[in-house]
């Protein structure tokens, strides 16, 4: 009987694969989408099999999920991204986690997902019409700024002061960093003040009814201690977030894979 599970996670920016052996994750590889998402997922997936010292033969099942699940011709079948996020939360939310909501920072979306205390879904809304709030939000900021993205939430944290960035729309709100740099506000400060405008949009979204339970972060966003420390001031409550965030959902396509198979 075949043990491996495998998820593939077609994003707008980034093609994630995940793979599970018993329930637990066995090992994560990521890429750019490419032109070409089918060969793409079928090169990502080889490479993960090989890393993971077995074959493609060796998998018994292969979930799709994001964007380009449905031509990924790879997989078996495919979920929709906020049944695999879900999903995955049951393998990468931290040990004492009380399912409330998953959000979910993408590179082109924002995403939150409301679940009971069976990780659940219950009700979910995602920001999928303007890029402020997302991943891509991120990178043009930190390109202006002349940092790179990885660099952005360590910098954030050394502000004191910071700044009030109020645009709603990510075009308008880097016409205001720009503003911002040309009268020498400090990098960190403006770094801070996006950060907080980030966290602010994205709590706008959220359902005063369901904010019950803990909040997981997951995505790519997720890595940014910056856009963490900005939810929990502003919430003033204790934001937890995935392990391997940017593949919670490769990760759950990969356990509903495992069930499925």
């Amino acid at each position: 009987m075949k043990s491996y599970f495998a998820g593939l996670d077609g994003g707008s920016t980034y093609l994630k694969a995940a793979l599970l052996k018993d329930g637990q994750v066995v090992g994560t590889m990521a890429r750019s989408t490419g032109i070409d998402n089918n060969q793409s997922a079928a090169s990502l997936l080889d490479e993960l099999c090989y890393q993971s010292g077995i074959s493609r033969d060796d998998i018994g099942y292969t979930m799709a999920t994001g964007y380009s699940r449905k031509i990924l011709s790879v997989a078996d079948d495919d979920i929709s991204e906020i049944t695999a996020h879900a999903c995955g939360a049951r393998i990468t939310a931290p040990d004492g986690f009380l399912p409330g909501m998953i959000v979910d920072i993408g590179g082109q979306d924002s995403k939150i997902i409301y679940l009971d205390r069976d990780y659940n879904i219950k009700n979910f809304t995602m920001n999928d019409k303007c890029a402020a709030g997302t991943g891509k939000f991120m990178e043009v900021i930190a390109q202006l700024l002349e940092t790179t993205i990885d660099q952005v939430g360590p910098l954030s944290l050394e502000s004191r002061e910071p700044c009030d960035i109020n645009s709603t729309c990510v075009v308008f709100a880097q016409s205001e960093v720009i503003s911002l740099v040309a009268r020498q506000f400090d990098r960190k400060d403006i770094l801070a003040g996006m950060h907080l405008s980030m966290a602010k949009r994205i709590i706008k979204m959220m359902k005063k009814s369901e904010r019950n339970g803990d909040i997981l972060m997951t995505g790519g966003g997720a890595m940014n201690i910056g856009i963490r420390k900005a939810f929990e001031e502003e919430l003033m409550r204790p934001v937890y977030v995935a392990d391997h965030p940017q593949f919670n959902g490769a990760i759950g396509a990969a356990l509903i894979a495992s069930e499925r198979g």
